[in-house]
């Protein structure tokens, strides 16, 4: 997991592998407020883009996530919210595991997990072997956001 600011990228690009590099230099370069919903492509199926808005919910109506073939760089472009997150030994049982159709894990729940707030202008980078709980509430207060997701395969 890294968490960041995407306003600190002149001083941190250069440390970070390239494949991340152009995930995050997407988010500086893009209009991000005049992106449809919906995918982008970047680099085809090696790197693309995922703009939703949605209102955040209480974290226990969200399920912890993982997935295989992709990181994920989760980027708030308006609003904040509550990602918690967990190395994969740490994770419950399996709710729904639908990575054949869609690259995603779901699990009933997790142990020793870490809550990490996002607001405007930050970022979070998920690793396959990490779960991550996204879309909560910080608190009792839910919040209008708007996101986007890069995924970067893997391989």
């Amino acid at each position: 997991m890294i968490i960041g600011y995407l306003s600190n990228m002149k001083e941190e690009m250069k440390l970070y592998p390239v494949a991340l590099r152009e995930g995050l230099r997407f988010l500086m370069e893009t209009d991000l407020a005049s992106l449809n919903m919906g995918r982008h492509e970047i680099q085809g199926s090696k790197l693309y883009a995922m703009v939703s808005e949605y209102e955040t919910q209480p974290k226990e109506q969200r399920r912890p996530e993982m997935h295989e073939k992709y990181i994920d760089i989760q980027y708030i472009c308006s609003g904040e919210e509550m990602i918690g997150v967990t190395p994969a030994a740490a994770v419950g049982e399996v709710d729904e595991n639908i990575l054949a159709e869609r690259d995603v894990i779901y699990y009933r729940g997790c142990a020793d997990e870490t809550e990490i707030i996002l607001s405007k202008g930050m970022f979070g980078v998920y690793f396959p072997w990490e779960a991550h709980r996204p879309n909560c509430a910080v608190g009792t207060k839910r919040c209008k956001v708007r996101k986007v997701v890069v995924k970067i395969a893997v391989n």
